[in-house]
């Protein structure tokens, strides 16, 4: 039966990219798409590097042509969540469309923040994050259009909303589509452990009037829980058995219908501006289906900063939309993966067979790799140009890359957006990525580099104390000691009182590519072997927060462009 199950997922998801690939470079007729793909983004400057990259791709013919492309930063300021952003991009629709909204169908794409658990896509955005699939090589946003390139053609005007870093897949029996023609909120709902359930939304079903076991149903939902204990579990009666298995259906992506816009419309007049952050499926979807109390507006448990508004405005929300009705689709044979760690994008992209059959990921995608990558050796090689004496160990992603003669790369190790010089090793359980930066007037770059492993969020109060702090193992006191620096002129960007990996100004600032990654290296190995590296005097010295605000959009994709040519040429010749 799981066989089976198996084979029906991976021969509808091959079904969808199929039908997307024709859709790529294309000009789409609205019944068959969508009207209007929506973005959003954490700040102006995000906004302007999102745009670039969708003005790039429609020029190369990447995405469905004919529809409108629309990227909304949240305002300056307080943060806002997904929640306000959904908002937020809501008004300015309203704002831009007027009654003509009433007749499109929006997919709405939440890809704000910097992504500090995954610091290669920090710069370019992870909606924008490699996937190895497709020529030319589809990112985030294309495998999103791809999954959902059913629902449109099956759907009343309204809103879908979803998250950039997470993939879903499906299957539905033959005949039958994924419909979302009710007034409300309809969301889709996977079968998922009770242990996964401690950190998604669960569902509380009504009783089925004849209950049945099949791929997809449609139910009610009496109740949404957000982040529940397994106790609270069992309590709300969220635990559903099949087979003697015990389960609970878990949330991912959603979708309203115009009236209930307008609503959300109502009640953001009532609550901007905002100075909290709102989350968009535990705030809103709390607040629906018929044992929905008020009681949850109370608990901040999952709330990264609390403010002291954050219970008025949960209770206005509450109030407004009571009442309003939470359909779910009952999606049996799905799957839902998160890509946004780097323990996730590398366990996804290296050594999940599960997800590699499902999508038809490869090992080498859209790059000049002669020696492409063993089955067995379970490494991922996607848009970068390899000599073909470089070794790329077990588990490894490289991406966005040059790597020249004799260059390895060790096991479990991330390369994004570098020029690997002949002869270099980087060690295992590394992250190395080269951004480009404005200075002074003038352009420079830099190679992040930290353990896969390393959190970049965990923080102390002040540079006093970062030997609280570890990088590769080594506590940052003794990492500042190896360079030969003095702990106390290191200088933490930003809040000072927040002083983590992530502002810590430790990596210099070079003049070509190349040179970075041998300056990073070179520190990083000091690292490893315990042996002192003196950096240069005049080395300048950033951060990865600091490079991320004065990074050079226009350099970092001019590399990918010359990537992008050269392995045009490449295989234009291989297939001559």
């Amino acid at each position: 039966m799981a066989e089976l199950s198996n084979i029906n997922l991976q021969k509808s998801t091959k079904k969808k990219l199929e039908k997307f690939k024709q859709m790529r470079g294309k000009e789409v007729k609205s019944d068959e798409f969508w009207d209007l793909v929506v973005i959003t983004a954490v700040d102006e400057d995000q906004r302007s590097a999102y745009e670039i990259q969708i003005t790039e791709k429609l020029e190369r013919k990447e995405l469905p042509l004919g529809i409108n492309y629309h990227v909304f930063a949240d305002p300056p300021g307080c943060k806002i969540g997904n929640g306000g952003s959904t908002l937020h991009s809501l008004q300015y629709l309203h704002d831009k469309y007027g009654k003509s909204l009433s007749g499109f169908k929006v997919i709405l794409i939440h890809a704000g923040g910097f992504s500090q658990r995954l610091p290669n896509a920090s710069a370019l955005g992870k909606i924008f994050t490699a996937v190895p699939l497709g020529n030319p090589l589809y990112q985030m946003l294309e495998l999103k259009l791809a999954m959902y390139v059913d629902f449109p053609s099956h759907m009343k005007p309204g809103m879908l909303v979803t998250c950039a870093d997470d993939i879903e897949l499906y299957s539905v029996p033959d005949l039958e589509n994924v419909v979302f023609d009710k007034s409300g909120f309809t969301a889709l709902a996977h079968p998922s452990p009770l242990v996964i359930g401690t950190t998604h939304g669960v569902f509380v079903l009504e009783q089925a009037e004849t209950p049945r076991i099949c791929d997809m149903d449609y139910r009610t939902c009496s109740q949404f829980l957000h982040k529940p204990s397994i106790e609270k579990m069992f309590k709300c009666n969220a635990v559903c058995k099949r087979e003697g298995e015990e389960f609970v259906y878990t949330d991912s992506t959603y979708y309203f219908d115009y009236g209930t816009a307008m609503t959300l419309l109502t009640l953001f007049s009532e609550i901007s501006p905002l100075t909290c952050e709102i989350d968009a499926y535990g705030d809103f979807l709390q607040a629906l289906g018929r044992r929905a109390t008020v009681d949850y507006t109370e608990n901040t448990a999952n709330v990264t900063k609390e403010e002291n508004s954050l219970v008025e405005i949960r209770r206005k929300i509450f109030h407004r939309l009571k009442g309003t009705a939470l359909n779910v689709i009952l999606l049996n044979n799905s799957k839902f993966y998160h890509v946004g760690t780097t323990e996730e994008y590398l366990f996804h992209f290296t050594t999940d067979p599960c997800l590699r059959a499902e999508l038809g990921l490869l090992s080498a995608a859209f790059s000049v790799c002669h020696k492409e990558p063993s089955e067995k050796t379970k490494a991922c090689v996607m848009h970068s140009i390899l000599h073909p004496s470089v070794t790329v160990s077990q588990g490894s992603v490289v991406e966005y890359s040059r790597l020249d003669d004799r260059v390895k790369v060790g096991t479990r190790s991330i390369i994004s957006g570098c020029w690997i010089g002949k002869d270099l090793t980087v060690l295992s359980d590394t992250f190395m990525h080269s951004l480009s930066v404005n200075l002074d007037g003038k352009t420079g770059f830099v190679t992040v580099f930290f353990g896969i492993k390393d959190d970049l969020k965990k923080s102390v109060s002040s540079p006093a104390h970062m030997n609280g702090l570890s990088l590769f193992k080594v506590n940052l006191e003794d990492c500042v000691g190896l360079w030969d620096l003095f702990p106390e002129k290191v200088r933490f960007s930003g809040d000072a009182s927040m002083c983590s990996l992530w502002n810590a100004c430790i990596f210099p600032v070079c003049s070509n590519l190349k040179d970075s990654f041998v300056m990073s290296l070179r520190m990083l190995n000091a690292l490893d072997s315990g042996t002192k590296f003196t950096l240069p005097n005049s080395a300048t010295l950033t951060s990865l927060q600091e490079t991320l605000q004065n990074k050079n959009l226009e350099e970092m994709l001019k590399f990918r462009k010359e990537l992008y040519g050269d392995i045009l040429r490449a295989n234009l010749s291989n297939s001559v």
